[in-house]
């Protein structure tokens, strides 16, 4: 099979099961909660035919192969008895953050499968140093491991990125490992860094070790994803604070992730070639890596507090919560219609533009 083919197999597998994944935790916490759901549906409609039904609920095949949905019992109409808006606010909480749970759960799991192939994170060394830029100024060099950030210490690049972010234009303290001495450095990180360098004009990787069992690897993808839920609520306060470009904070639609799971399946698949007789490739796992980045980034997206999405639910069900006074269903389920619109009218827009002019992202 050709790399181009299995990276498009690659892209709707993975649309689809992440979208399955999130459907299933709604589906999940309405059955444990005692909530009927009318419909679980693999795909969207039309319907191709009725797999199976299971205490009531009917489970679907459709013929959009793009992911699936759940269809909950009086989902918008609080008189339907056992139905989602008939339930108490708290279990309409409960369902609503299942759904955004199960893609986080989904990505630690595959934080730890991919540590288990490459080991867990150690530290932080230091790859290139950009000419005239702080870093050089007080001479740290290629090869130099970060294990202090004044007192921090310092575990991985997002630690790094945020504490320089946080105290730019301030000086701080570096202590590195250099060979087999320590040594302290004092820089101050650039309020406004050049195109394509960092505040301290250094170029960083993470070196890993090998685990020394399989449990090492929860707390590492626990703080992972922690650390990748932080890094996209963040894009719009970087945005404004002017410490990210709006370059940097591109964001591709269809054909943009189309084309890079296209690139990342073919580098992982040459990755596994063997360059000699007894001289194997090293292995990389870029597919695992984007697969991690969307989980979470739909995740994060749902529970926007947005009408139609998840969050916009969610801030219905916590005016309830916390002021023991309901919203009117019908008024609450018409701005959830003028909502989905909205994201219709946005997401079409987003999409024809992305067709048009993707946005370009290359693997290194």
């Amino acid at each position: 099979m050709s790399t181009g083919i299995l990276g498009g197999l690659t892209f709707v597998l993975v649309f689809a099961g992440i979208i399955l994944v999130h459907e299933f935790g709604h589906f999940v916490a309405a059955r444990l909660l005692k909530i009927e759901v009318d419909e679980f549906g693999i795909g969207f409609p039309p319907r191709m035919l009725t797999l199976f039904t299971w205490r009531g609920t009917r489970f679907t095949l459709n013929w959009i192969p793009l992911g699936g949905f759940v269809r909950p019992k009086g989902e918008d109409n609080p008189d339907i008895p056992g139905g989602l808006a008939a339930s108490p606010a708290w279990k309409r909480v409960l369902v609503l953050v299942a759904g955004a749970t199960m893609n986080l759960l989904t990505a630690v799991i595959i934080f730890a499968i991919l540590y288990a192939q490459i080991g867990v994170p150690d530290r932080v060394s230091i790859e290139e140093v950009d000419p005239d830029s702080p870093a050089a100024a007080a001479s740290m060099q290629p090869g130099d491991v970060i294990l202090l950030v004044d007192d921090q210490e310092i575990h991985s690049i997002t630690e790094v990125q945020a504490y320089t972010t946080e105290h730019a234009g301030e000086q701080i303290a570096v202590t590195l490992l250099r060979g087999e001495e320590q040594v302290v450095v004092t820089l101050v990180p650039r309020l406004d860094p050049p195109p394509g360098q960092g505040r301290m004009g250094i170029l960083t990787r993470t070196d890993y070790r090998p685990m020394k069992s399989i449990f090492e690897t929860v707390g590492y993808s626990l703080q992972a994803t922690g650390e990748a839920v932080g890094q996209i609520l963040s894009l719009p306060g970087r945005l404004i604070a002017g410490t990210l470009s709006t370059d940097e904070a591109a964001i591709g639609g269809p054909r943009s992730i189309w084309n890079l799971f296209q690139q990342s399946v073919e580098r992982d698949v040459e990755s596994r070639q063997p360059e000699g007789p007894a001289d194997p490739a090293m292995p990389t796992y870029y597919t695992l890596s984007i697969i991690i980045s969307l989980t979470i980034t739909v995740a994060v997206f749902n529970l926007l507090p947005f009408p139609a999405l998840d969050g916009g639910r969610i801030f219905f069900a916590l005016i309830e919560l916390i002021f023991r006074w309901r919203v009117s269903p019908r008024f609450e389920t018409a701005l959830h219609g003028i909502g989905f619109l909205i994201a219709i009218a946005v997401m079409g827009y987003f999409y024809i533009a992305d067709f048009i002019d993707p946005v370009t992202i290359n693997l290194p």
